[in-house]
């Protein structure tokens, strides 16, 4: 099919410009543009920005969703139907972000396909868990004529801006890192899983820089001269992954807690590798020692989180309560220090509200599963997610205000020719604009242990 010709382009919706809702304030700079003038000083917030955010999001989210519900089906676990209706949510998401763009009939088209490849991979799961070898192999072949067919897809849409061929390579290391996730953790090789779990995380957000960069491109008049690839929209992609990940490995290993599952301990390192993501960046330019304070105190939260899982297993309403109070404490001094590092472009109280609001929804996540209310579960779990890519706004938007002169260019930068292939930074390698992050974090480290209170055990 010649999806070209089929496609009817209309004018681009300001649905798809709105940027996430968050708790936190950034009353600081102009956010018009990304030239290199006062009236167009370096921001995060764009409306070429925002769109790469939103699409952040949603196919970031569909990994997440994906891999842990090809677990679930798996397991035969008893809230499969309700993270199966949570992904399900997430491609409603994506269909209303592509119809916004180019109209209903590519909608159509869109959701068709995507939900035939998510189909797939159950099929695959299926075939797993009835030993049906011939039936494994079929589900593959489904996603390979998937990936030829969607691809031809956002070539016709982007007007040839995303290539075909390339864009087939990209969705092959897609469906490869889903179905190696999925395999080894079938097969118990748990370090393994979790590695390619991060990784098909990450490699959205180069589907959705390399999709947002053409979409801007194509209706550049609906965009405001503003870019999608800049460094600083690069720092808030960043911090959303980052972040994101936080969330959404936090509730995964808060579920494996209390379930006593095999992988809790791999869930918790894969929850504590993107602890040393933020960590990497501080060792590098400051050192052990500093990485070492960061690491403590970031440490120390998600212990009040793990504290409060092992306190409900053990029926211990005491111990639940004082979970949520060291939880309490560091919300208020980590807004504090944030604050005072960025001089106070971050409001403490906005901050501290924002904070909680992550909490109560970890929290609020693991009650409702812990009591079997899977519905609820899942409508937290996709807030807590979508809650985090706010935080990223926020935290770097203060960043590119407080050091305008590492975001000044006005040049898009470097990105893979596909966009979907992952990120232009290779792997192992830390971003140089994270490097501001540092500069915050290290302060916050250091107020951190001057003034943390003592926190009774």
């Amino acid at each position: 099919m010649n999806w070209k010709r089929t496609l009817t382009v209309v004018p681009l919706s300001a649905a798809l410009l709105l940027p996430t809702a968050t708790a936190f304030a950034d009353d600081h700079g102009d956010h018009g543009g990304d030239g290199n003038s006062m009236e167009n000083a370096p921001t995060v917030s764009s409306p070429a920005a925002d769109l790469r955010a939103t699409l952040d999001q949603y196919l970031s989210e569909h990994a997440y969703l994906a891999v842990f519900t090809m677990q679930k089906g798996i397991d035969g676990s008893e809230d499969f139907d309700q993270i199966a209706g949570a992904l399900q949510q997430n491609t409603e998401d994506l269909t209303a972000a592509i119809e916004s763009v180019y109209g209903e009939e590519a909608g159509s088209m869109f959701q068709e396909m995507w939900e035939n490849h998510i189909g797939f991979f159950v099929d695959y799961v299926t075939a797993t868990a009835e030993g049906d070898e011939a039936g494994r192999e079929e589900a593959l072949t489904q996603l390979d004529g998937y990936r030829a067919d969607f691809s031809e897809f956002l070539e016709g849409a982007t007007d040839e801006r995303l290539e075909a061929g390339a864009l087939a390579e990209g969705l092959q290391m897609h469906v490869d890192q889903l179905v190696w996730a999925f395999d080894q953790y079938n097969e118990g090789d748990f370090d393994s899983a979790y590695d390619n779990i991060r990784e098909s995380i990450h490699h959205m957000y180069g589907v959705s820089k390399g999709l947002s960069t053409a979409i801007v491109d194509q209706f550049d008049e609906d965009f405001e001269g503003s870019m999608a690839d800049t460094p600083a929209a690069d720092l808030r992609s960043d911090l959303n992954y980052l972040f994101s990940e936080h969330a959404g490995l936090a509730v995964t290993t808060m579920q494996k807690g209390i379930d006593g599952a095999e992988d809790f301990e791999a869930a918790a390192g894969a929850l504590n590798d993107n602890t040393e993501g933020l960590t990497e960046a501080i060792s590098g330019v400051y050192g052990e020692e500093a990485g070492d304070a960061f690491n403590e105190q970031w440490s120390e939260h998600i212990d009040f989180f793990v504290d409060y899982v092992t306190a409900t297993a053990e029926e211990d309403e005491a111990g639940q309560q004082e979970a949520l109070d060291n939880l309490a404490g560091y919300r208020d001094t980590f807004s504090q220090f944030l604050s005072d590092a960025t001089e106070n472009r971050l409001e403490a109280g906005a901050l501290a509200d924002g904070l909680q609001m992550h909490v109560d929804q970890l929290v609020a996540a693991f009650d409702s599963y812990e009591a079997g209310d899977y519905e609820t579960t899942y409508e937290n779990v996709r807030e807590a997610y979508g809650h985090m890519f706010g935080v990223g706004e926020m935290m770097s938007g203060a960043i590119v205000d407080q050091f305008p002169e590492n975001f000044e260019s006005g040049m898009p930068s470097e990105m893979p020719r596909t966009g979907l292939g992952g990120t232009s930074e290779a792997a192992g390698q830390t971003p140089w604009y994270l490097y501001s992050i540092a500069v915050i974090l290290l302060a916050s480290a250091v107020v951190f242990m001057t003034r943390r209170p003592k926190v009774q055990q």
